[in-house]
């Protein structure tokens, strides 16, 4: 085998998983009824071109605590999106940047509660609200975006 020739190996090996795992379907666990997930799956499911498995839990708290999620960062549904977690009304363009930049000791991204004019939020005539959007993991938590005025 030639020197380019493993060179390419080398590099369909490092990149056939990752381009496997982009193609798998995502998980979003909401509470049980609530329509604003539905709302924000659509985003994802439009935006990232893959199923949205949804899955009401009415013990979502396991899944959260399982995932790291912080208790003050809750809001109304969890996805995991090829191993990272996102915590409510995160907008895509953040969760496309955390799944390329794969951040060091970040488990995922959260926008507490569920504020007007986030993804899945949108409500005609109504002002939107800013808000931040939080990595959290194991080193801490921080703000990753800001969205608003």
């Amino acid at each position: 085998m030639t020197l380019s020739a493993r060179a390419l190996a080398a590099v369909l090996l490092i990149a056939l998983p990752g381009i496997a795992s982009a193609a798998a379907d995502i998980a979003m666990h909401r509470d049980p009824g609530c329509g604003c997930c539905e709302k924000w799956a659509a985003q994802v499911r439009q935006q990232f071109g893959r199923k949205v498995r949804i899955v009401d839990d009415a013990n979502r708290m396991t899944l959260q605590r399982r995932v790291g999620v912080p208790a003050a960062l809750a809001s109304c549904h969890t996805a995991i999106i090829d191993g990272m977690a996102f915590e409510g009304h995160v907008p895509i363009a953040d969760m496309k940047r955390a799944l390329v930049e794969r951040p060091r000791g970040m488990r995922g991204l959260a926008v507490a509660g569920m504020p007007l004019g986030s993804p899945g939020m949108e409500v005609p005539g109504a002002r939107s609200q800013s808000y931040d959007v939080i990595a959290f993991g194991p080193a801490g938590q921080r703000r990753y975006a800001h969205h608003g005025a």
